[in-house]
């Protein structure tokens, strides 16, 4: 939408005139570490100081390649324009990386009635202007997810709120004008939840100044449990740039995240699941109906929901699959992504969804014939897509098919055995997708990590090995 596009433009601000001379980038040396320091986890402790420039500047580098990736930047490793523009951006204050939550693990609020209190006003608006900005701000979220939330006037609210200078007695002092704007922090008792903004910043309802809609909004995603985003369109993107708050909406990347959490609204959801229960996650005997990368997530099916997890993070979300797409059924059976289109595609029985840049396609569910798999395939038990040479594996049965993604033709001499062409593999696959040059196959409670270089299985592993339960 274009509005939501507007942040790209608006995003990050030419500074051709804050720092007209970038042949000498040494003199930003110390933004760079300050910024990467509150937002990247820079820590220059070094015990011997006759390694210590060699490792800060090692340390620099490093941060600066990690700061870049998540910008989508150019990764150089290097403080060029691009990188040092980004650093100067007014932003959030709730770092990138190692967020400063007040709970280990992946926060959330156990119930879906959340009070809030602000506890001082800012003297740049009217009282009455900002209850109002911050009652719409919680709105945004309670319009897509079950929780409801209440202002009071007196006493220790869950998310209490308030306006500061400098340091403000939670280790995370304010830096003035520009620069950060406001933080929160994730659900949790005493300072969990609670929401400051720099009063050093003009704060307003229009464009003038610092928006405070578009920034409160922001911050309560971070008190109801949400990192920052690496969509640029998304309000959990940790930049701020200004768009008409009459024409804002959650992008789709915001509405995903905050439903992993807590589901979409309640009049939304089925009323009546026969055996709605969230499955164990460390049984040793789960199975799961679908795998498959979304974005930078795995995500695993099983009945009513799926799991999620970054790779290389520990925390594990789970929600109702419903909230994917309202016409999605219980016990998907399939599900593959083409990462370089941002799509992915959801089966069941004869029929396919698609999920495109994270929005529900509308003109879908499709056949599976459609695809040119015959008549007699009732349904697809897994399906895979291979990036290299860009074709998708449906598995059906002992067999499977082989579909050219480029040509959107099924390739000719198809099906073939799965035990023949996936030496070590089973006949009956339950899920598998691909990740790092491996195919990961899903066995009933097993998995089987498979090489494709070598063509042969190199590991097997229990099924939810993914959320680091003890085998």
């Amino acid at each position: 939408m274009k509005f939501l596009l507007l942040i790209l433009v608006l995003l990050v601000p030419s500074f051709g005139n804050v720092l007209p001379d970038y042949t000498d980038l040494s003199k930003y040396r110390q933004v760079a570490k300050e910024y990467l320091m509150n937002f990247y986890g820079l820590n220059e402790t070094e015990s011997n100081p006759m390694n210590k420039m060699k490792l800060n500047t090692h340390l620099l580098e490093e941060k600066i390649q990690q700061m870049q990736k998540f910008f989508g930047l150019k990764v150089t490793g290097q403080l060029d324009r691009p990188t040092l523009e980004i650093m100067r951006a007014p932003r959030c204050g709730v770092p990138d990386v190692q967020h400063f939550r007040t709970q280990p693990g992946r926060p959330v609020w156990r119930k879906h009635f959340i009070t809030y209190r602000i506890k001082n006003y800012t003297p740049d608006m009217r009282y009455k202007d900002v209850d109002d900005v911050i009652q719409k701000a919680f709105q945004v979220w309670s319009d897509v997810t079950p929780l409801k939330f209440k202002k009071i006037n007196v006493g220790e609210a869950d998310i209490m709120i308030f306006f500061a200078y400098g340091d403000h007695g939670d280790f995370n002092s304010f830096d003035g004008r520009g620069g950060i704007l406001a933080h929160a922090f994730g659900p949790g008792p005493g300072i969990g939840g609670d929401t400051h903004f720099d009063e050093a910043e003009t704060w307003s309802k229009t464009s003038t100044g610092t928006n405070l809609f578009l920034v409160a909004v922001h911050e309560i995603g971070h008190s109801l449990g949400l990192d920052h985003s690496r969509d640029r369109k998304a309000i959990m993107f940790s930049h701020y740039g200004y768009l008409d708050p009459n024409r804002f909406r959650l992008s789709a990347d915001d509405i995903r995240s905050i439903q992993i959490l807590y589901g979409g609204p309640a009049g939304h959801q089925p009323t009546s699941y026969p055996d709605r229960r969230t499955p164990v996650t460390c049984d040793p005997n789960l199975r799961f109906d679908a795998v498959t990368k979304m974005g930078d997530k795995i995500v695993f099916f099983k009945d009513w929901f799926f799991w999620w997890k970054l790779p290389e993070e520990t925390t594990v979300g789970v929600s109702l699959i419903s909230s994917l797409m309202s016409n999605l059924p219980r016990g998907i059976q399939a599900a593959y992504e083409i990462e370089a289109r941002n799509k992915v595609y959801l089966f069941k029985d004869d029929k396919y969804w698609l999920i495109s840049s994270l929005r529900p396609q509308p003109s879908y569910p499709r056949s599976i014939y459609s695809l040119g798999l015959p008549r007699n395939v009732k349904k697809i038990d897994a399906a895979l897509f291979n990036p290299v040479n860009y074709k998708t594996y449906f598995f059906v049965d002992d067999l499977y098919w082989r579909y050219d993604e480029r040509r959107k033709f099924m390739d000719p001499n198809f099906p073939q055995l799965t035990t023949r062409d996936f030496p070590g593999v089973g006949p009956k696959i339950d899920a598998v997708f691909y990740f790092k040059g491996h195919y990961y196959f899903f066995q009933g409670p097993n998995q089987l990590e498979y090489d494709i270089q070598l063509h042969r299985v190199t590991k097997v592993l229990k099924s939810n090995s993914w959320f680091g339960c003890q085998e």
